[in-house]
């Protein structure tokens, strides 16, 4: 059995030469096993172990499974440390579940025993664990991610048993006759997970089954390879149609994001949705539907989600932001409904000046102008109100007669314009198409053409001399 746990350790790079392992023992079977293992794979690998229990204050007599574990310390020599903290208020304190409370106190603990220091978290997750989240995740409704249950490795989490069945921890610990702790708890039906253990994966390999656990942790792995391919392929669709601004806010160009594959799509609203609140839990696929029915809808649009953040929908480019940016980006804008131009109209834009819009059908006779500030546009290629503004991540111009689009960016550096004197262009702009930088070029998708019918021509009335 140890051979098998160390080619597990190996095959997922668990532990490295000289790392900091920190172990979280209970003092049950399964950690117990875990700290013997650990202690084998040093034979092998030289790294640092070291020992945190947690005693969550539930149970009377959660101290003695303290002192055990204190005991077997001091008897290897790995340095202990010991937590106690009242599961029940914290629980209360957050209303949040007394197993939530309790897991989120023993990673935080965890990480405070690492300190900053290289190295990785053990955790006594078994098999038996994994399937169990398994089904608990696929009973609640999950993608692949859930599906895989728990993973061998998540960031600094290692899991070196999760190789091994409960009955072979068991029968390690009775041919070795290693003593453990019984968590009366873990016999009773007050967890969800509990009464997935006790009566349907016990019910699985009695009745559907044998070897039902082993089953499903081969699927596991397969769904997690599965899910790591597709997160390969969420980050270079996300490369073609997402960017990320300075303040968080999450930019996707809808034109891009909506040629990739329906179930990426997905993934990438939930990558995005994480990117701007910084977490996804909570987040669920009520939510990252409603964020796609919103980028399909027509018009300009918003939703509200968890984490205060406000998903909008601006012509072609989808927004994600914490509220808290929202008043600002909006005193920054200023939108003009080209739409109700009839006669004439002066308006004063910020960063501008004075600008006048005038709308006129197109007489053959007549000659584009060609000043630097008076341009004309093709009208009935606009489709939504138009905006002068300064760049955004997403911009982009339709640069010749093949419709061949450049990015903003690429073309400020083809222009060599000065890196601080970018963000203090104004443009005009339909979405995050750019229909003219004033003093550079205009877009060709809007250019006049020999089927233009109306004419929209934009004076900028106090141009720089």
């Amino acid at each position: 059995m140890i051979k098998k746990v160390f080619n597990y350790v190996k095959k997922y790079r668990m532990i490295e030469p000289e790392d900091v392992v920190i172990a979280g023992i209970s003092g049950g079977a399964d950690s117990v096993c875990l700290l013997f293992m650990l202690l084998e794979i040093r034979k092998k690998i030289p790294f640092i172990l070291e020992v945190v229990h947690v005693n969550h204050g539930i149970r009377e007599d959660a101290f003695k499974d303290a002192e055990f574990v204190r005991k077997l310390c001091d008897e290897k020599d790995i340095p202990f440390y010991l937590i106690e903290v009242n599961v029940k208020e914290c629980a209360r304190a957050q209303g949040i579940s007394e197993e939530e409370a309790g897991r989120d106190i023993r990673y935080k603990s965890f990480e405070m025993a690492l300190n900053g220091r290289n190295g990785k978290i053990a955790v006594a997750h078994n098999s038996n664990d994994r399937a169990e989240t398994m089904l608990f995740h696929l009973f609640r409704g999950t993608g692949l991610a859930g599906a895989s249950g728990i993973r061998p490795v998540n960031g600094k989490i290692i899991r070196p048993l999760l190789c091994l069945k409960r009955s072979e921890i068991e029968s390690y610990l009775k041919e070795k006759q290693i003593s453990f702790c019984q968590d009366s708890t873990n016999e009773q039906d007050i967890y969800t997970r509990n009464r997935i253990r006790h009566h349907i994966l016990t019910y699985a390999e009695r009745e559907v089954c044998q070897g039902a656990v082993s089953n499903m942790s081969r699927a596991a792995d397969q769904f997690l390879e599965a899910e790591e391919y597709i997160e390969r392929q969420t980050k270079a669709a996300m490369n073609n149609c997402v960017e990320t601004e300075k303040d968080g806010t999450v930019l996707i160009r809808l034109p891009d994001y909506f040629r990739e594959d329906k179930y990426i799509q997905g993934c990438i609203l939930l990558s995005c949705v994480e990117k701007a609140a910084g977490r996804r839990k909570d987040i669920t696929a009520a939510h990252i539907g409603s964020i796609l029915s919103l980028f399909q809808s027509g018009g300009n649009k918003e939703i509200h989600l968890p984490y205060d953040l406000v998903v909008y929908k601006k012509y072609d480019l989808g927004m994600i932001q914490k509220r808290e940016f929202c008043k600002k980006q909006a005193l920054e804008e200023e939108t003009v409904n080209v739409f109700q131009v009839a006669a004439p109209s002066v308006l004063s834009i910020p960063g501008i000046g004075r600008v006048e819009f005038t709308v006129v059908s197109r007489e053959y006779s007549q000659n584009i102008p060609q000043k630097t500030y008076t341009k004309w546009f093709d009208y009935d290629k606009i489709t939504s109100s138009v905006m002068f503004r300064t760049k955004r991540a997403g911009d982009y111009l339709t640069i010749n007669d093949k419709m061949g689009h450049q990015s903003l960016q690429n073309y400020f550096v083809n222009e060599k314009i000065p890196r601080e004197e970018r963000g203090r262009i104004y443009l005009l702009a339909e979405g995050s198409h750019v229909i003219w930088l004033p003093g550079y070029r205009i877009s060709e998708y809007y250019k006049v053409q020999d089927s233009t019918r109306n004419i929209l021509q934009v004076c900028v009335l106090d141009n720089p001399k």
